[in-house]
């Protein structure tokens, strides 16, 4: 039986409570939104899109293969479109648009315009909104995915559903995968291991935002990013058992969605995803947990995954049924190799 991970930082966040009254004085104003414009100071003015197209990314990157893709899918191959960077902080280092300085050397591209937004009440930016409604594409920066869940209900949130709306598109690396999935976990309460996971689904730090965005043909997804090099796996698997026990998602299933780093998924308005870059794992639970209650291990039989290799294709539109491999967490113990198997091919 594994045994509960200990959770540093939860020590010490109760030991600094006793403490706040004497180290607290104030909170520091959040810093004023940011704009940075890159290419032509003019948006595009067009009667209609093609897409919508969407870019999912394991890490916070642009990835030039899929983006190109997105972009050719939503102008249907002629002219050029408007690209918004959101960030919830700053670069630490280097460019200070460095998803525009990949952006604009891709073909059909207009301009590409970075906003920092450090607060929720700057969801509800006036010049913010009125660049993203007059976009084609949204791409949402890595960082800190409770960041983005906070715009929840602010302006910003229906801004970025309008490009979409009008046959646009969304998409995000690491942070930004999160966001753009039906489920959001957010790691608003701090991030957790699959270890952690695995032990507790019910962690106080795995929270979820439900209601953000329902991109069509993605329902009833939880994306994780990072997701070999960070052996997520585990946690994705918990996040499928608490989505479907929890009913976050409908029809009594959910699908993980794990992009690793360099790896991105290309979605065209039908629903088809190519995967480029790296391997993505999409990871369905088709019936509620065997067990998953607080403070117990998950035990949860055979999840079916299929892994995707660059090229590869899922169509999350007539989701398939075949091609997957079974494992399964018996009492907080996962399966061994839970990143590779034989594909079941006689699916009946």
């Amino acid at each position: 039986m594994p045994r509960k991970p200990l959770r540093l930082a939860t020590c010490l966040a109760a030991s600094l409570a006793l403490l706040a009254p004497a180290l607290i004085t104030a909170e520091p104003a959040h810093a004023a939104a940011k704009r940075i414009r890159l290419g032509n100071s003019a948006d595009v003015s067009r009667g209609g899109w093609s897409g919508p197209a969407y870019t999912m990314n394991g890490s916070g990157g642009v990835v030039p293969a899929t983006m190109s893709k997105a972009i050719d899918a939503i102008r249907g191959g002629t002219g050029t479109l408007d690209v918004v960077v959101l960030a919830g902080s700053a670069p630490t280092s280097g460019s200070a648009t460095p998803e525009c300085d990949a952006v604009m050397p891709l073909a059909g591209v207009n301009s590409c315009t970075t906003w920092t937004l450090t607060s929720r009440s700057d969801g509800n930016n006036s010049a913010a909104n009125t660049d993203i409604r007059n976009a084609e594409f949204v791409y949402f920066a890595g960082g800190n995915q409770c960041d983005y869940a906070d715009w929840k209900g602010t302006a910003l949130q229906n801004s970025v559903k309008s490009v979409v709306a009008k046959g646009g598109g969304s998409g995000g690396g690491s942070a930004g995968h999160h966001v753009n999935s039906a489920v959001v976990y957010d790691a608003c309460r701090g991030s957790v291991t699959s270890d952690e996971a695995l032990y507790d689904p019910y962690d106080p730090a795995i929270t979820f935002t439900t209601g953000m965005f329902a991109w069509p043909n993605y329902g009833n997804t939880v994306n994780d990013s990072h997701f070999v090099s960070r052996d997520r796996m585990g946690r994705t698997m918990a996040f499928v058992a608490r989505a479907i026990e929890d009913g976050l998602t409908s029809g009594g299933a959910a699908w993980g969605v794990g992009v690793d780093d360099g790896g991105s998924l290309f979605i065209d308005r039908n629903g088809r995803a190519t995967v480029a870059g790296a391997d993505t794992f999409v990871v369905l639970g088709d019936h509620r947990p065997e067990r998953t209650d607080p403070d117990r291990y998950l035990t949860y039989h055979d999840y079916k995954i299929w892994r995707l290799r660059p090229g590869q294709t899922y169509d999350f539109k007539n989701r398939p049924t075949c091609g997957h491999y079974l494992r399964s967490i018996v009492n907080g113990v996962p399966d061994r190799d839970l990143y590779s198997g034989t594909p079941v091919t006689n699916c009946g």
